[in-house]
């Protein structure tokens, strides 16, 4: 994963017109930079069917990148209709060439059945490849199945485990999720100051519930 991060970076170099004079010779990382500048609007109009042409021809030369913003493009219904069977089979590949962000998004629809028949198990297969990788929100999700036994015993330990890790990463529901396992005392010693601690880092990313719970803890008199 490492060499092709560095790809992508030397590829971020390029100017728009460099950029898609190597796109229109048929290369894929460039098409798929070009595809995000269009998609985004960065250094040139935004044009969402531009952005999804260019990830087309690059996700055909098998480029996991535009595979999986492909994959988001018919899952959300971005510049093309809803395909979810579309976007679980970019999905797919994408994850097949350990794309973090893919094997996540195929475990999520594994889990709920948009695309593809429902399967917990494949979905805590896939979650479970991305986290011990340390994908953050993969992390979060396993956590959240071993909580609630999906696809697996339910096992509130394992769950902390895998919370705490996407936590530390700054993932703000697993700190959220963390701090109650400490405030209730699930698959951890109840510890309050402990879970305030963590309600408080949820709270500053936003977490709306972790602010409620602060004023909560606030009223009862618990500080750090």
């Amino acid at each position: 994963m490492e060499n092709k991060k560095e790809n992508v970076i030397s590829y971020s170099k390029l100017t728009i017109d460099e950029t898609k004079a190597l796109a229109e010779q048929g290369d894929a990382k460039a098409q798929f930079k070009l595809a995000v500048c269009y998609e985004k609007g960065e250094g040139i109009e935004k044009d969402l069917a531009k952005a999804l042409e260019w990830y087309t021809k690059s996700a055909k030369q098998g480029c996991h990148w535009s595979q999986y913003n492909l994959g988001r493009f018919y899952f959300h219904g971005k510049g093309v209709k809803k395909d979810f069977k579309k976007a679980t089979e970019l999905y797919s590949k994408a994850a097949e060439q350990d794309d973090l962000k893919a094997q996540n998004d195929l475990a999520f629809c594994y889990l709920t059945g948009k695309g593809v028949e429902k399967d917990k198990n494949k979905a805590l297969e896939w979650f479970a490849k991305a986290a011990e990788q340390g994908y953050a929100t993969a992390q979060y999700n396993l956590g959240l199945c071993y909580k609630e036994g999906e696809g697996v015993g339910k096992d509130y330990k394992k769950a902390v485990e895998w919370y705490l890790k996407a936590a530390k990463q700054g993932e703000s529901w697993a700190q959220y999720n963390l701090a109650s396992c400490y405030e209730y005392g699930e698959g951890v010693r109840k510890n309050l100051k402990k879970a305030l601690e963590w309600y408080t880092k949820s709270a500053k990313q936003g977490a709306y519930r972790a602010r409620h719970k602060i004023a909560e803890f606030h009223k009862k008199g618990v500080a750090l």
